[in-house]
């Protein structure tokens, strides 16, 4: 399932503040977005999250942390209910709209946008401001963007793949993504590449003309997708082949500190 993931940082308070200048640091935390949970809880503020959505599952610590649903769009009353002095939110429409509705009633609010590996690290920096962890954060922030400098194996030519995030209608990762970063760091090249946003609707025979090595697909389970079993799938070598990569959502649905664990465990399925 398509994930909505993240890269800039926006401050909302009664008035805006880019997150430098902060007042007491935040002792009771709603995080909304399953990157933010992790973050939070490796820099060391997971004693500090007093509500997540149903989506934020790891670390395992933060299941017993109560659910205020799954965020999209925020339940303010179920947050409000948490008593929480920060709001962390994914910086989007709805959750702009939202935010308001929290400062209106005096809950403080961070809008984050987390979509590219780069935006980890300030990401990882303001939280750490907005609870007073800075050196923590800051030492999570640098092994972050330090994969960003890690040079990919060396293969030529690279193996193709096209990661696709649903199916009817084919909606594919482009190079807005940080899956298409993975797939580059892990040594693949993503036919989709081209494409400068996140995601995108294609059409399958889009797909088939690209001629992916291998379809990469957001599953827990190791057997091949649903889509699989569609003739109008075959159409595509991979399809037919039955060359699909099955990547964990918990694991690659989300950029965050075990990025660099996502990127070793698509190495090893592409050196099946």
């Amino acid at each position: 399932m398509l994930r909505r993931l993240v890269f800039a940082v926006l401050i909302l308070a009664s008035c805006r503040s880019d997150g430098r200048t902060v007042g007491r640091p935040a002792q009771r935390i709603v995080s909304l977005l399953p990157s933010f949970t992790e973050l939070l809880f490796a820099i060391g503020a997971g004693d500090r999250v007093v509500g997540r959505t149903t989506w934020c599952d790891y670390p395992p610590a933060a299941l017993d942390v109560p659910s205020v649903g799954d965020g999209m769009p925020p339940n303010v009353e179920a947050v409000a209910e948490r008593k929480p002095d920060l709001v962390v939110l994914y910086n989007s429409g709805p959750n702009v709209i939202a935010a308001q509705q929290f400062e209106r009633i005096g809950i403080r609010t961070v809008l984050l946008d987390l979509n590219r590996l780069e935006d980890l690290g300030p990401a990882a920096r303001t939280l750490g401001r907005l609870t007073g962890l800075e050196q923590r954060a800051d030492s999570l922030a640098l092994a972050m963007d330090s994969l960003l400098h890690q040079p990919p194996p060396t293969s030529t030519p690279s193996t193709t793949l096209a990661f696709v995030v649903w199916d009817n209608p084919p909606i594919i990762i482009g190079r807005g993504s940080y899956l298409d970063q993975l797939a580059a760091l892990a040594g693949a090249r993503n036919v989709f590449a081209d494409v400068a946003e996140p995601s995108a609707q294609v059409s399958l025979e889009t797909i088939a003309a690209r001629n992916p090595e291998w379809i990469a697909v957001l599953s827990d389970s190791a057997g091949p997708p649903a889509f699989a079993r569609r003739r109008e799938w075959r159409a595509v070598r991979a399809v037919r082949e039955g060359h699909f990569l099955p990547l964990p959502g918990g694991l690659f649905g989300r950029p965050g500190p075990r990025s660099a664990e996502a990127v070793r465990q698509l190495q090893a399925l592409l050196a099946r």
